[in-house]
């Protein structure tokens, strides 16, 4: 028997909403919207066309109504109802709803006629607006038997009109931006302008920082309105959620092979020929709709913590959301996101360590070959291996929200043994790296404070520590080289809450509340990074997410207010984070361009407060060596540029390096008249606890001057001269 409910949906659905250029407007899905239902669709696909007033329906669904009926159809946009219409099927000649709806299956696509005056009717911003908000609703109510003037059913569709800012050109900016900047950040370390490299490292750290913040939102599994889905998608790509057909199979492979049963949902719902996905949008009771219907067993098991929860309706749809609503979007499936993001994390890794290596050997080959000067890139090609280890541990550092939230969202999937081994593996050891790399950096400037009183002594001063373990601290100033451990706290207790509170929209909500107005608290009274503009760079950021985190309460609708106002706040928030992401982009691209071209990088940035300048070996700030120099050094068989001791796994040999520098009373001998010519470019700093036992610069007097020695405190045993070494100088030691 046929008979369609598609005509009455698609006379409405065009007062709903509006296409595209081609003037295409479409729903993928038919939702029931009450208990016991007499109507469900497993497959809904509506694609019509204003210009040709014509419908194409595909449709699998199944009617236990047996009844004289009438439509009562709402259509509203953005919470806001414009249309209340009741139809009578009798009216349009609705095949298998008059004179009686009859029960039945209905499985065929077929075309519908739309009228003209319908589409007259679709308000004009609908044509353009994108992730258009709209929805059809329509009662079947019954008119004779004993159930006359009740609802027999109520199904929805939800509308969509072609347009969206889930797009594929926001993603390659962001991420081509944000890596040209970290890019850029490199470069100028390895020229020697580290001031500068400095903040533009800072800056591009905070912008992926802020991308990844907008990917959680995203990931919570809270109703979110479609722009508010489609705009948190486009920073995914930060969280390595990235699709590859290719690597998709081979996931699949893998995780069937390991024992689990791969997800079939994108499978099934390629070009929706099979079955619909609901993604959950607005409704709070979407999952308990959906999980009403399975069997007691199955609900009790998914109220812990909804293991493999592809949530299946008795009708055979599937509702998604949250962190499988974002994997449904980017075209994987769900069993394949943890493999996902762990895989990027990695490839992300190995092709960053095989650029620098790579680099390496182009440097010394262009050298050797004459092709650029020898001191290009000294301090890198000597100590390129300790600069790839702080390499690696910033790329952990980046990758660790997404990592955390990953493998602890896999506990609660139990995608296969395997996974599961591998996300404990990899949460432990990602989390263990960090946390003894913030303990090491802990210690380092607890020593400089008890030897030197001041913790940017050591952390600065040391090319070596600064090299690897900078990624913690410098972009803070000194005095708050602690503020990674608050930082690494708020990435992990915020992870929980996003991958344990997966069925708990609203303990997610409030816990971001309270992790976001703590972070921005602490950036307000704190003012942990290194300068003004860094602080205020980082604060927006922090207010801006807080701001999230409210409009994320109001979208699990705790204060019941009217569907209006969430249509509106989801607008709300596309456009404050859209403006805020345009803003800090425009920032960054700008300040890193005037940094690269400007003749003295380091010369953009005063100095700041902690005196890391003047610890730091910068070429802004010190000569380069001399021909007689370089002999001395070769003398002596030293590497210039940096030292010898490239391993820093045991921050002693830092330590006592700086021990050394301080000076005993060493007896002068062979190797002192090598050290006449050294040149304060590699020696080490003066103590800010020793002012008066200090080297005297090559650069502030002659050679023969600095020549003169006697046996004194001195570590090298010169005659200390009357004008202070630029390291010094800029710390303001001079007198």
């Amino acid at each position: 028997m046929r008979f369609s409910l598609g005509a009455p949906l698609l006379a409405a659905l065009s007062f709903a909403s509006a296409a595209t250029a081609e003037r295409i407007l479409e729903s993928t899905s038919l939702n029931i919207c009450q208990e016991n239902s007499g109507f469900t669709a497993s497959l809904f696909n509506v694609v019509y066309n204003p210009r040709e007033g014509t419908a194409h329906v595909n449709i699998s669904a199944i009617s236990t109504i047996e009844a004289k009926v009438i439509f009562d159809i709402d259509v509203s946009a953005y919470g806001y109802s414009f249309i209340k219409r009741t139809i009578d099927p009798c009216q349009i000649n609705l095949a298998g709803f008059c004179p009686k709806m009859l029960s039945g299956k209905l499985s065929d696509p077929f075309v519908l006629d739309v009228s003209p005056d319908a589409t007259a009717s679709i308000p004009s911003i609908a044509y353009d607006f994108p992730d258009l908000d709209a929805k059809v609703k329509v009662f079947i109510n019954a008119t004779d038997g004993d159930r006359a003037g009740q609802s027999l059913a109520c199904v929805e569709a939800l509308i969509s009109n072609g347009q969206t800012v889930d797009l594929v050109g926001v993603k390659w900016a962001a991420a081509i931006v944000a890596g040209l900047a970290l890019a850029s950040s490199a470069f100028l370390s390895g020229l020697g302008h580290t001031n500068a490299a400095s903040h533009v490292a800072a800056n591009a750290l905070s912008l992926v920082s802020y991308f990844q913040a907008q990917a959680m939102v995203g990931l919570v599994g809270i109703p979110l309105p479609p722009i508010v889905q489609s705009w948190t998608q486009d920073f995914q790509w930060s969280m390595g959620i990235i699709n590859v057909n290719w690597m998709q199979r081979i996931f699949t492979w893998y995780q069937r092979s390991t024992g689990g049963t791969p997800s079939t949902l994108i499978t099934e719902a390629d070009s929706l020929a099979t079955v619909s996905v609901e993604v959950q949008k607005r409704a709070v009771d979407l999952f308990k709709r959906g999980v009403a219907m399975l069997p007691r067993s199955v609900v009790e098991h998914s109220s812990k913590l909804l293991k493999r929860g592809n949530v299946q309706t008795s009708y055979g749809s599937y509702i998604v959301y949250g962190i499988q609503r974002v994997a449904f979007k980017a075209g994987i499936e769900s069993t394949n996101l943890f493999l996902t993001g762990l895989i990027f994390f990695y490839i992300v890794i190995f092709f960053t360590a095989l650029f620098v290596i790579a680099f390496k050997g182009a440097c010394e080959l262009a050298a050797k070959q004459k092709w650029m000067k020898g001191d290009t890139f000294l301090e890198f090609r000597n100590g390129w291996r300790t600069i790839l280890k702080g390499i690696l541990f910033r790329i952990a550092l980046i990758g660790h929200p997404a990592m955390t939230i990953l493998c602890l969202w896999e506990f609660t999937q139990d995608d296969s043994p395997a996974l599961m081994v591998l996300a404990v593996f990899f949460l432990l050891a990602l989390n263990a790296v960090l946390g003894w790399a913030a303990w090491k950096v802990v210690r380092v400037a607890r020593r400089s404070v008890s030897l030197h009183r001041n913790p940017a002594y050591i952390l600065f001063s040391d090319p070596q520590t600064l090299n690897k373990w900078g990624f913690l601290y410098i972009q803070f100033r000194a005095s708050a080289y602690y503020f990674i451990i608050p930082v690494l706290g708020y990435t992990v207790v915020k992870s929980f809450f996003i991958a344990f509170a997966q069925n708990s929209g609203i303990a997610q909500a409030i816990g971001f509340i309270l992790i976001e107005a703590a972070a921005l608290i602490a950036a307000a009274v704190l003012r942990p990074w290194m300068d003004k503009k860094t602080n205020s760079f980082n604060i927006a950021i922090c207010a801006v997410n807080f701001i999230n985190a409210i409009f994320l309460l109001i979208f699990t609708s705790v204060f019941d207010q009217p569907a209006l106002v969430t249509g509106v706040v989801g607008v709300v928030l596309w456009i404050l984070n859209a403006a805020c992401t345009l803003v800090l982009l425009l920032m960054l691209i700008v300040t890193t361009g005037l940094v690269i071209f400007h003749g003295n990088p380091d010369g953009r940035y005063k100095f700041m407060a902690d005196d890391r300048t003047s610890f730091m070996k910068s070429q802004s700030q010190l000569a380069t060596t001399t021909e007689l120099d370089a002999l001395a050094m070769t003398a002596r068989g030293e590497k210039p540029g940096y030292s010898s001791v490239l391993d820093l796994d045991d921050d002693d040999d830092s330590h006592n390096r700086d021990s050394m520098y301080r000076g005993q009373g060493s007896t002068a001998n062979s190797t002192t008249t090598y050290s006449h010519h050294a040149p304060s470019h590699y020696a080490p700093p003066r103590s800010p606890v020793d002012p008066i036992n200090r080297t005297a610069s090559p650069y502030n007097g002659s050679v023969s001057s600095v020549g003169r020695s006697q046996n004194n405190s001195s570590p090298a045993g010169f005659k200390p001269s009357p004008s202070p070494s630029p390291w010094q100088r800029g710390a303001g030691y001079e007198h």
